[in-house]
């Protein structure tokens, strides 16, 4: 029996927060025979593939604004998001509306439970749900070239169900080790399953390990490699420049400058036009300057052992700039990912506080604190979202001359720009993870 249709949006988030209870699902036959159920709209519009470790949705985003800039008419598929659901699906960065994603719901939910009809288990996930509203949304806003993210890993992700102008893989080190292996040569190899026969891979900065893994499987595919160290070079004054801060930000920019490079003539990708893009991208989150009632607040999504040793050069020079150790707040999902973070933080912070992001696999406040290094001579404060930004304009810690830092999870991030941002709307947390 065909459920009825939702009639608001709060009925298509608990629809959809019902799938995403039912947890994460690997694996590309039931992605195909789903996506094939809704027409194929993933073979619509050109895309590039982006999968990384890190800076996958930076990458993906200088992409989307390169093409943008050369007048395309683009759609970006990144996740999670940050505050709104619909951020993940965007049209020349204009986000999904809820009226859009109740109408998709409405659409797909009877497919879905007719293609699962003889077996639960073939009902699509939350993510693949979402991924088939993306595919569908650049498709009838007769989009001409869309970025397409990976959400995790890539072998056995959604998302690899297209075919790719191009891949990209950003970067490979160790995380999410319980379902991509415990090496970086395990993790290469998932992320090197975007890998398509006869069409070029674009390599980031990466272990040397982990691209001689890409590199066979490339060959395997006769797939050409073009990696960035062969572009740029190693030294970072080779690299291009962004509009996004960091040392790494400027790695990413190589990468998506080089797939750029490769795309054919046609899309009029030229070199002003790249550097235009890089120029003009926006991307939260990413050591995000902000002022908050006129005080600096510093946003960055670092959550991971790599993204650890780039917090670490942007909180050196941070203080080299201020000459003063910031106060930091921080949250962060499994203690493997808390440690390295942790670790930095201690060597450059004046004061930290330590926070606990509404998802269940979050760090406790008892175990970030058993992380504090004995030798830390600063301050160390349990707390919470609510009380460090108690309104739009307000944040409760550090002094006048202070610059706070907010860094760890991105989902901790979201909470806070949902607090100081109200104008995007409630924070859509328990949609985010995945």
């Amino acid at each position: 029996m065909v459920s009825e249709g939702f009639i608001d949006y709060p009925s298509v988030q608990d629809y959809l927060f019902s799938l995403k209870a039912k947890g994460v699902k690997f694996g590309i036959d039931r992605m195909r025979s789903w996506i094939d159920a809704i027409g194929d709209p993933h073979n619509a519009v050109p895309c590039i593939h982006v999968t990384g470790t890190n800076g996958k949705g930076s990458t993906a985003a200088m992409l989307e604004s390169i093409f943008r800039s050369a007048g395309w008419r683009t759609g970006l598929y990144t996740s999670p998001h940050l505050v709104r659901l619909g951020e993940r699906v965007q049209v020349n960065r204009q986000n999904l509306t809820e009226e859009e994603i109740v109408g998709y719901t409405n659409e797909l939910r009877p497919i879905a439970e007719r293609v699962s009809a003889a077996n639960p288990d073939d009902h699509p996930s939350f993510f693949e749900f979402m991924t088939a509203m993306a595919f569908l949304q650049f498709a009838r806003k007769k989009c001409d070239f869309s970025v397409i993210e990976v959400g995790l890993g890539g072998r056995l992700d959604a998302t690899n169900v297209v075919l790719p102008e191009l891949a990209v893989i950003t970067s490979v080190s160790l995380d999410h080790c319980e379902m991509l292996g415990n090496t970086v040569e395990k993790i290469a190899a998932e992320k090197a399953g975007i890998i398509k026969p006869g069409r070029p891979v674009v390599v980031g900065r990466i272990p040397r390990s982990a691209e001689h893994v890409v590199r066979k499987t490339a060959a395997e595919l006769d797939a050409p490699v073009y990696t960035v160290r062969e572009r740029f070079g190693e030294e970072l004054a080779n690299y291009p420049t962004t509009a996004l801060d960091g040392d790494y930000q400027r790695w990413n920019a190589a990468t998506a400058t080089l797939a750029a490079e490769l795309m054919p003539k046609r899309w009029n990708l030229s070199p002003d036009m790249i550097a235009q893009g890089l120029r003009t991208v926006q991307w939260q989150g990413r050591w995000e300057r902000v002022l908050l009632g006129g005080r600096p607040l510093i946003l960055d999504a670092s959550h991971n052992p790599e993204g650890a040793d780039a917090l670490e050069r942007n909180l050196a020079r941070l203080v080299d700039q201020t000459k003063r150790p910031p106060v930091v707040i921080t949250g962060v999902l499994g203690a493997a990912r808390a440690r390295p973070l942790i670790e930095t933080i201690c060597r450059y912070a004046r004061e930290v506080h330590l926070v606990v992001p509404a998802q269940s696999r979050a760090c406790t406040h008892e175990e970030l604190l058993e992380l504090i290094p004995s030798d830390f001579s600063g301050k160390v404060h349990v707390a919470t979202v609510a009380g460090l930004f108690p309104a739009a304009d307000r944040c409760t810690v550090g002094g006048p001359d202070d610059t706070v830092v907010v860094t760890g999870s991105i989902y901790l991030l979201g909470e806070v720009l949902a607090r100081i941002q109200p104008q995007r709307g409630p924070n859509e947390g328990r949609l985010q993870d995945f």
